[in-house]
C-alpha cells in the first residue's frame, strides 16, 4: 500500500525531532559515572513526587502493613544518608539519632526538606565517587557492613527504584499523576 505525502512528511519530521543518541564516551569511572546519572534522574523524579502529594494525604498508606507515605519519605532520608556514606566512603552528614528525629510526624514540609537535604549529601559525597575504590569494605556510622561499597552503591540503586515505585502506587491510589507518567512540557 503506497504511503500517502501527509504520512511521509509527519515520519520524517518526527525521525528529525526524536532525541539522537549521545556518542558513547570512554570513562575512567563507568560505575561511577552511572551511578552519578541514575543519582541525578532519581533524586528528581522522588522529590518531584514527594511534593506533588498533598500534605493532608502523608498520613495514606494502602494496608495495615504498609508504611505511611510520610514514613516513605522518612525512610528514603534515611537511606540516603547511610547508604550514599557506604557507597563514598564518606562521613555521614548526620549521626543515628539525628537520622531517626527524621520522622513522618514531622509534617511534608519538612520531610521534603530533609529528603532533598539527603539527596543534596548524595551528590556531594558521589561527585568524589571513583570506581577505584568501589573495591573497600564499606562502613556505616563507622561500623564496617561485611560489603564492599560496590554493593552498597547498587543496594542504593535498587533503593532508588524500589522507592520511586511506592511512591508512584502511593500517588495513582490518590489520583494524583506520578511525575515519570505526566506529559512532558
Amino acid at each position: 500500500m503506497p504511503i500517502s505525502a501527509t504520512a511521509a512528511l509527519v515520519l520524517i519530521l518526527s525521525a528529525d525531532a526524536a532525541p539522537q543518541p549521545q556518542p558513547f564516551a570512554a570513562s575512567a569511572n563507568p560505575v561511577s559515572d552511572a551511578a552519578r546519572t541514575r543519582l541525578a534522574l532519581e533524586s528528581k523524579n522522588l522529590i518531584a513526587a514527594a511534593e506533588l502529594l498533598p500534605a493532608d494525604k502523608y498520613v495514606y498508606q494502602p494496608t495495615a502493613a504498609q508504611m505511611t507515605f510520610g514514613d516513605l519519605i522518612a525512610h528514603i532520608a534515611h537511606t540516603n544518608i547511610a547508604l550514599c556514606s557506604a557507597a563514598s566512603g564518606t562521613p555521614a552528614p548526620m549521626s543515628p539519632p539525628e537520622i531517626k528525629k527524621i520522622a513522618a510526624a514531622d509534617g511534608k514540609a519538612s520531610l521534603v526538606a530533609s529528603m532533598r537535604k539527603s539527596f543534596d549529601y548524595c551528590t556531594e559525597a558521589f561527585a568524589k565517587l571513583q570506581d577505584a575504590g568501589l573495591a573497600e569494605e564499606a562502613s556505616v556510622f563507622g561500623q564496617k557492613t561485611g560489603m564492599s561499597r560496590a554493593a552498597a552503591l547498587v543496594t542504593m540503586l535498587v533503593d532508588w527504584a524500589d522507592h520511586y515505585s511506592t511512591a508512584a502506587s502511593y500517588l495513582r491510589l490518590n489520583g494524583v499523576l506520578p511525575p515519570t507518567a505526566a506529559p512532558k512540557k
